[in-house]
Formats: structure tokens, C-alpha cells, sequence
């Protein structure tokens, strides 16, 4: 039987530090060698995911934007997309509710070598394509921060208008903001898009992130599942974002510093990210298997 083993980043497989251990590292690289099926489901993007697993070498697909895109890791190549039908006139309902979210899209090739063209690498078009976009002018205290912690992000786009920064095709809105600002609009939004409001671990700023409604891990990793052939799921994960991805495994493990919602729709509860749970689970189970 083939199983797909998929874990979280954040909170789950990074430590408090937002990197993976030498141990996971080591870990799940041994393993992988050995032929298990490992990937990660994170909200993160690539670039920022692959920052924070550097020594991480397992070479499969792996699912970022909280589903939005599937990547191979070998060859670049993006699996699985996800875009927003309609995103001006719902964008104009935030900007009304005096919310200026980062918007990513992808934006045509030719706009973005004329802008980033010392950047782009060979190999790596495609990274210059995908972009955040936001008003400097609107920028607020958690927003500030969040951008802070992505300084020279090849992705960063600044605008000065609306109109700039609805363009290119749209497939994730970030909103950061005051926690009452942004519990009205999740549940408005709740029903018709994919919705993750949460305080974000290590700022304890106040994230609503939205998707289009087929957006999401469990989506994704369902696809990876049979894109691999698995027969089988095990999901690792923190986080209330995790939710979904957890209801369509075979078996889903919360390590020790989850959310109780998590815990509790868990097969079990594994150690903490800082204490290596979900490498160290993978070496029990690999034990147990060769018994």
C-alpha cells in the first residue's frame, strides 16, 4: 500500500525559529532516499517555503498558497492552479470596508522583465511572474512587519493605485488588519470563498486570508494523492488551516502546540515542532513497518 505523507510548515515541521531542524532534516531525507512519500502543505509560497526548509531534499511535489498551486520541485513546473474569477468587483468590496489587502497574481512575462530584468535568472522566469502587489500608502502596522520579513522578495511589487493593484490574474488576497475589522468580513465571505482568519504564531498579527472557494489543502492534496498513485494519507498539522486537510486523511496527527479544533478532529497528538514530532513519529512508524 502507497502511502502520501504530508506535514504543515509552520508551527508543524518548523520550529519556533521558522526553520526546520538538522534532525527533520536528516530525518526525512534518509527516509525519502529509502522511498517514502513525503511533500508539505503550507500557505506560504515557494520561494519563502524553500527559504525555511533549506536541507529539506525531498524532491516531490509540494503544495503552497494553502492549495493554490501544486509545484513540482524538480522541474519547476506548476501542477496545479487556482485562480479568482471576478476579483475587481470583490476587491472593491474591501477597499470599501477600508481594507487594502497584498494581492498575488501572475503577471504577464513582459511586464515583469521590463520591471525586475537585473533579476531574472535563468531557469527561474516563473518566479519573477508571480507577484504581491500593495499601496505603500496603505500600509499598516502588521503589514509593515509582514513585508519587513520578506526584504529583497523578488516578488514585492509596489503600487499606487487600485487599478495596479488588481492586474495580472489574481489567485490569493492577504488582509492584515485590526481583528474587528476582519471578523465581519470572514463571515461574510465564509460561503462563497475559501477563508483563513487567524492570528498569525509569531507576530499575533490578524490574518484573512481568501481564495476562491476550490482552493484549499485537502483539495490539493487529494490531486497529489493521485497524481503519486497513493492509496493512502497522513496529514501533520498546527493550525486551523489544517482543518480540511486533516478531514480527508487516513490518518492526521497534531503535534503537542496545536489548536484544540485540531487536536480534536486528530487520530492522535504527536510532540511539539520544536521538538522534532513529526520526524521523530516518522521514525516510529518506519520501525514498526519493518517489524
Amino acid at each position: 500500500m502507497k502511502t502520501l505523507y504530508v506535514s504543515d510548515l509552520d508551527g508543524t515541521l518548523l520550529g519556533s525559529n521558522e526553520r526546520t531542524s538538522d534532525l527533520t532534516n536528516r530525518t526525512i531525507n534518509a527516509l525519502v532516499a529509502d522511498g517514502m512519500l513525503f511533500s508539505y502543505a503550507t500557505a506560504r509560497s515557494y520561494i519563502t517555503a524553500h527559504k525555511v526548509t533549506r536541507g529539506l531534499n525531498a524532491q516531490i511535489p509540494v503544495i503552497i498558497y494553502n492549495g493554490a498551486f501544486i509545484r513540482d520541485q524538480v522541474s519547476g513546473k506548476i501542477l496545479l492552479s487556482s485562480y479568482f474569477e471576478g476579483a475587481e468587483a470583490f476587491a472593491q468590496e474591501l477597499f470599501e470596508a477600508d481594507v487594502y489587502p497584498l494581492v498575488y497574481a501572475m503577471l504577464p512575462s513582459e511586464k515583469c522583465r521590463a520591471e525586475f530584468q537585473e533579476k531574472i535568472q535563468t531557469g527561474f522566469q516563473e518566479r519573477v511572474q508571480e507577484k504581491f502587489s500593495y499601496m505603500p500608502a496603505r500600509v499598516n502596522d502588521g503589514m509593515r512587519r509582514f513585508l519587513d520579513m520578506r526584504k529583497g522578495d523578488v516578488r514585492e511589487r509596489r503600487v499606487q493605485s487600485r487599478e495596479e493593484l488588481l492586474e495580472g490574474r489574481i489567485f490569493y488576497f492577504t488582509c492584515i488588519d485590526e481583528r474587528e475589522k476582519l471578523a465581519p468580513l470572514y463571515e461574510r465571505y465564509r460561503e462563497n470563498y475559501h477563508c483563513v482568519f487567524s492570528q498569525e504564531i509569531y507576530t499575533k498579527a490578524w490574518f484573512l486570508e481568501i481564495m476562491p472557494l476550490e482552493t484549499s489543502k485537502a483539495n490539493a492534496v487529494l490531486r497529489l494523492k493521485e497524481y503519486l498513485g497513493c492509496d493512502r494519507v497522513v496529514a501533520f498539522g498546527d493550525h486551523y488551516n489544517d482543518l480540511d486537510m486533516f478531514q480527508i486523511a487516513d490518518e492526521a496527527y497534531a503535534v503537542e502546540n496545536a489548536v484544540g479544533e485540531l487536536k480534536a478532529a486528530a487520530t492522535g497528538v504527536i510532540a511539539s515542532n520544536d521538538d522534532d514530532g513529526v520526524a521523530r513519529f516518522l521514525l516510529e512508524r518506519l520501525k514498526k513497518e519493518k517489524k
